[in-house]
């Protein structure tokens, strides 16, 4: 077995890195170490540039049929804090940016069950009628698996659907931690790793782009963590239909897992740097602001991170709702601009596909 200081030699020569060798580089080399490591990879794909946009959300439903047990967003149907927004609120919603210089709605929510695909469709057509020129990035796998199931069609078939309805690109949620058993622990009624990757591998071979996640910092182990990033690589190798990683980390209020705390803000970073490292292929890693605050995502920067997400206008709820530091996540372009400068790099706005936008 090789030291973490051959490994490091190793990627700094630009070997791609094992298994093996990730494992002994992730528990063994000092936070600092990781931190240039993957900076200088970073650096070596988007220079000294760390990407925003400006975006809201769209979360149509908190109620939900599945019941994962990390989850703080979910609510039973007709609870205390539970929203069904009809069409006519989520136009209201979509009509106070016309004019604002948004670029992006990122629509998701719960497993409604009584939404259909052509539900699904409708919202994307209503949102384009009143925002045309603005991406939609709609739909978790898990959301878009379960809608075409129930439409009886290929996954195939109802992706077309929906980017013949105006979906430009699809968010990267749902993928948890693709070992099964800790899937089966933390989420058993929820798709299954396999649709996950069914839907992200088709929507590349249809020609649209998709994010990609992972929830970490609850029961999985490290080796979890280095097995989910090697079947994202796998995947990129294959169909290079991946825009960003976006590391998720575990918030544990107001679930059904509270009890395991949450890991320390070293590990986020550490987390960070060994995405970058393992993900090679990949153009983008995000820091989530959202989810980490924003001083921890201004050091997140210093770890091979190089975007941060969008202004947001506190229009999510699904972190809040877990204790985040952000109640109400909301950024102006002058605040990304100071953090991202104060952190060393250059904060430059970007569409969904990463084109810069001057």
């Amino acid at each position: 077995m090789r030291s973490w200081e051959e490994i490091a030699a190793s990627v700094s020569a630009g070997e791609r890195l094992t298994a093996e060798d990730a494992l002994t580089l992730w528990q063994d080399a000092p936070l600092w170490r990781l931190g240039e490591l993957a900076v200088a990879k970073k650096r070596e794909v988007s220079g000294d540039k760390v990407f925003y946009n400006r975006n809201f959300h769209l979360e149509p439903t908190n109620v939900c049929l599945f019941n994962c047990k990390f989850c703080s967003f979910r609510r039973p149907r007709g609870s205390e804090g539970a929203w069904e927004w009809t069409m006519e609120q989520m136009e209201e919603q979509v009509r106070r940016y016309i004019g604002s210089g948004v670029t992006e709605v990122h629509i998701v929510g719960g497993v409604h069950p009584d939404h259909n695909l052509d539900y699904y469709c409708e919202l994307i057509r209503r949102v384009k009628t009143i925002l045309p020129d603005v991406a939609v990035k709609a739909y978790t796998a898990i959301e878009l698996s379960y809608m075409i199931r129930k439409a009886g069609l290929s996954t195939r078939e109802g992706l077309q659907r929906l980017i013949d309805a105006g979906m430009d690109a699809i968010p990267g949620g749902g993928a948890e931690i693709f070992d099964e058993e800790v899937r089966s622990r933390i989420c058993p009624d929820k798709g299954s790793t396999a649709e996950w990757f069914d839907v992200h591998r088709t929507a590349h071979q249809l020609g649209i782009k998709t994010n990609a996640t992972m929830l970490y910092g609850h029961i999985e182990s490290v080796e979890h963590r280095i097995d989910h990033l090697m079947r994202l690589r796998e995947l990129q190798d294959a169909t290079g239909g991946i825009n960003a990683f976006i590391p998720l980390k575990y918030r544990n209020l107001n679930n059904s897992m509270s009890e395991i705390g949450e890991v320390p803000i070293t590990d986020d970073l550490r987390t960070l740097a060994m995405s970058r490292l393992i993900l090679d292929n990949v153009p983008h890693i995000k820091a989530y602001w959202v989810m980490y605050g924003k001083q921890t995502t201004e050091m997140a920067l210093a770890f091979g991170a190089d975007d941060v997400d969008g202004t947001i206008d506190d229009s999510t709820k699904i972190y809040s709702m877990a204790g985040a530091e952000d109640q109400r996540p909301k950024m102006s372009v002058e605040d990304m601009h100071q953090m991202v400068t104060r952190a060393g790099f250059r904060a430059v706005e970007r569409d969904t596909h990463y084109n810069e936008i001057l």
